[in-house]
């Protein structure tokens, strides 16, 4: 869903108010993607039978956008930066690069200020 301002007086209609609700999917099958704008408040799925990596860009999100990332397939999804601070619980295998846990594990990457995103979910 994109982000839309509502100004006093705004009146929606039902295809607005229903898109409110609707969460929008970005499938994706290779074992490498970088976030784009487009992905916030999407959620991102990864397929693989090898292991995925999901970087998030430097300068692309701002403070309280977020961005969930799920792994269908079987091979685990590392999330990592380029050139930014990942906070999170998971430690993976590079440091600071959180991994999915298990296959259909998720996580919600969220944008807390500029460069620096915390990583929150089913992570290793």
């Amino acid at each position: 869903m994109a982000a839309v301002t509502f100004i006093s007086g705004d009146v929606l209609t039902a295809a607005q108010m229903n898109a409110l609700d609707a969460l929008a999917f970005n499938a994706q099958t290779g074992t490498t993607y970088t976030l784009v704008a487009a992905d916030k408040y999407k959620l991102v799925t990864t397929s693989n039978g090898s292991a995925v990596t999901v970087t998030i860009p430097t300068g692309v999100f701002t403070a309280g956008e977020s961005i969930n990332v799920q792994s269908i397939g079987v091979g685990l999804t590392t999330i990592s930066g380029a050139a930014v601070t990942i906070t999170s619980t998971g430690t993976g295998t590079l440091g600071n690069a959180p991994i999915l846990r298990a296959r259909f594990s998720a996580a919600t990457i969220i944008c807390t200020a500029a460069g620096v995103f915390t990583v929150i979910g089913d992570i290793s």
